[in-house]
């Protein structure tokens, strides 16, 4: 990309999408800021720092001397993301409401908002890189192991993709907070998001309450054994320890299961415990980056972000569904969570996952 283009970029008020505006108007593009606005319902109170990040925004804007605007997009986050998110806590999944967010609002809402400014290309501050090939444009892994973001992406179609612009993808994040610096961006230290604003810092289960109501029942070992009562099943994700409340000698208790029908979460003790453990997954929902499936074959997946890779074989069941068998079993792997399919850097896509594949504990 030679000739300077209209470029706009998501300005979060963080110092990754400050750094890509930054990044852009060096190279002499036309940059333009806009500063999503997701969320409405209390987005002043102490959780959600939605203002002040408006606020860090118009700051980098005027610093790095780019027009900016505030868009509203809190309608289409709720039809769009919220909804999704309330269905799947209410079924008893754990859902990733950022890939949906990406999907839904970054790079649809936000880029038919660009397009209609003029915009050639949007940028954002996410850690992945965009590489044009034979294939056409595919998602690859960001250089920084520690901070790609290529999972949150997986659902991007290729005509996104092919608008996408990620300046910060061959940096390390240590790069970006000393350009920030450097070039005296009020943000340069400031500490990264950790959540989807409608919940921010606040507890998990204050705010499910407002939105689904509780149902507590019991704690029960595989063998059905009473050990403890839970809150509401929603509450809890495969895999959790904390907050379980169960005492008594030997190792540590972890979820391993709802019984809905029954409404009963299921627990073991120690993390090795085969109940914990998965060779395959079945995974509904799919979308592929480059517009078709990959052939079935050996791959790489991620069943969750903060994981390494797993060497692994794609199959597709009767039902057009992908199942991933590991060559390892896999710890906790969560119905609603994203599996995510690999070859080598490049991000194929992926899907939701469902469960074990049919005919499988």
């Amino acid at each position: 990309m030679t000739r300077p283009q209209r470029i706009v970029v998501g300005l979060s008020g963080g110092v990754d999408s400050s750094v890509t505006a930054w990044l852009l108007k060096q190279q002499g593009h036309e940059v333009i800021g806009v500063f999503m606005q997701n969320w409405e319902d209390d987005n002043d109170d102490e959780y959600c720092s939605i203002k002040q990040d408006a606020l860090d925004a118009m700051a980098v804007a005027d610093i790095i001397g780019i027009d900016m605007e505030v868009v509203n997009f809190a309608s289409e986050y709720k039809d769009r993301v919220f909804r999704y998110f309330l269905e799947e806590y209410a079924a008893g999944r754990t859902p990733n409401p950022d890939v949906l967010c990406n999907a839904e609002i970054k790079f649809k809402a936000f880029l038919d908002y660009a397009i209609s400014l003029g915009a050639e290309r949007i940028a954002t501050g996410h850690y992945a890189r965009r590489v044009d090939s034979a294939r056409g444009a595919e998602l690859c892994k960001g250089d920084d192991p520690g901070k790609d973001q290529s999972y949150f992406l997986y659902r991007l179609q290729p005509h996104q993709l092919q608008a996408a612009l990620f300046p910060l993808g061959e940096l390390h994040k240590p790069q970006v907070r000393d350009i920030a610096s450097q070039i005296g961006l009020p943000n340069a230290g400031k500490k990264d998001s950790t959540g989807i604003c409608f919940i921010g810092e606040r507890p998990f289960r204050q705010f499910l309450q407002r939105y689904l109501p509780t149902e507590p029942g019991e704690m029960v070992t595989p063998e059905g054994k009473v050990v403890g009562q839970h809150q509401g099943l929603m509450y809890y994700t495969l895999g959790q320890r904390q907050g379980l409340g169960i005492g008594g000698p030997g190792e540590p208790w972890f979820v391993a299961g709802k019984a809905r029908d029954a409404n009963r979460l299921v627990v073991v003790q120690g993390h090795n415990h085969p109940l914990l453990h998965s060779r395959a997954l079945c995974a509904g929902q799919l979308s592929w980056t480059l517009g078709q499936p990959p052939a079935p074959g050996r791959y790489a997946a991620k069943n969750r972000y903060r994981m390494q890779d797993a060497p692994c074989v794609l199959s597709y069941d009767a039902a057009g569904q992908a199942v991933l068998t590991f060559d390892s079993p896999q710890w906790a792997i969560t119905p609603g969570q994203s599996a995510v399919l690999y070859d080598g850097n490049v991000c194929l896509g992926g899907g939701v996952i469902i469960g074990a594949p049919e005919g499988e504990a």
